[in-house]
């Protein structure tokens, strides 16, 4: 398979260049302004490209499934909405019908759905009636989706390149680990050929080692590709008898960081009396800038809180700490984590003071 993973890399890094050309003529690009502050017109082909190389690989060195097969047309058809949506900014209620029809897609043609919510409560398993299933499983693709797209749009804003790609392979390489050592060498391949085909991207989106000339973006074709690709790969590892990883509470850890992020982001929102979906700059890259992190230091922290959840979650499900007390360990995380958001820059100021230390005076706006 060494073949594979040489050809998706190579694969990859030719789409970008190809693609890059193709986006400039057609007007796929990302350009500066108010909110936007990189230079010149960034080619959104990011998740094209990745996508490209993937669909070629995977029909080239994996096995023909009915499941591989569902895979790959729904993630078609959501990177073409996602190109029109870069290109034209179509509505967002497009956006959400169009995913909630790959959801049912997915449950109805594939049979993946959220069904078994494991021992959340304790020693009874939570198991869905089919109506619930199917509402559960519509909300948790368009909720990672929302989640993973929010940290697609730093691309481009405040110059914090590599995130969406960094937190994209933490996720997708964990879940490929526990699958190999689960025996299923299928689903743990194809994580391992995925993170590949993203590595070319984050090299040239953070312009390595080509500079800034080559440049690209993710594009929202990228980030709702990305996030129907951890949610699919979340079902089968949680909900499939025959490529079940680990417990379903573990999810929750691997995609810890962007899940707590929107949640965070939305009930700040809702308890100032605006809407959840209202955009603005309280996201976690954007308080990590405003309280003094270098860009490369933003990325290098989130993607290292993202890796420490993981671990931490596929560590507690290999020794067989129970699902209920993992469930309260990350509501607790959670609690901590809002709190401590809430608080960031009172906090920052404090230590500060206790250490000494004279900077100037963070900025909350």
């Amino acid at each position: 398979m060494f073949t594979g993973y040489c050809f998706i890399f190579i694969l990859s890094l030719i789409f970008l260049f190809m693609m890059r050309v193709i986006a400039k003529r057609v007007g796929l690009v990302d350009k500066p302004n108010a909110r936007k502050h990189h230079k010149g017109a960034i080619p959104l082909v990011g998740g094209i490209s990745i996508f490209a190389a993937i669909s070629v690989t995977f029909l080239s060195f994996l096995p023909h499934t009915r499941d591989l097969y569902l895979y790959l047309s729904c993630a078609l058809v959501l990177i073409v909405l996602g190109a029109f949506d870069d290109r034209l900014d179509i509505s967002f209620k497009i956006r959400l019908i169009v995913q909630a029809g790959i959801s049912i897609a997915m449950i109805v043609i594939g049979g993946h759905s959220l069904h078994n919510l494991g021992f959340l409560m304790g020693s009874e398993t939570i198991q869905l009636s089919v109506f619930s299933s199917y509402i559960i499983t519509i909300i948790g693709v368009i909720g990672v989706i929302g989640a993973i797209n929010a940290f697609n749009m730093v691309d481009g804003i405040d110059g914090i390149d590599g995130l969406l790609g960094g937190l994209a392979a933490v996720t997708i390489g964990s879940m490929g680990v526990v699958f190999y050592l689960s025996g299923n060498t299928y689903l743990g391949t194809m994580c391992g050929l995925i993170v590949t085909a993203i590595i070319p991207y984050i090299m040239l989106n953070l312009g390595i080692p080509f500079g800034t000339k080559a440049k690209v973006f993710m594009g929202d074709a990228g980030s709702m590709f990305i996030g129907f690709t951890v949610v699919w790969l979340l079902i089968k590892a949680t909900q499939d008898p025959e490529s079940y990883a680990f417990k379903p509470v573990t999810a929750l850890w691997l995609i810890a960081i962007p899940l707590m992020d929107m949640a965070t982001i939305m009930i700040r929102r809702i308890r100032k009396g605006q809407s959840p979906f209202k955009p603005d700059r309280e996201h976690l890259h954007h308080i990590f800038q405003r309280i003094g992190l270098s860009s490369r230091q933003t990325l290098l922290t989130i993607c290292a809180m993202a890796l420490t959840c993981s671990v931490i979650g596929l560590w507690s499900d290999y020794v067989g700490i129970a699902e209920s007390t993992m469930f309260v360990a990350f509501l607790v995380m959670f609690v901590c984590y809002f709190a401590t958001i809430s608080h960031i820059f009172r906090i920052v100021t404090f230590v500060r003071n206790i250490l000494g230390i004279k900077t100037s005076k963070v900025s909350t706006d």
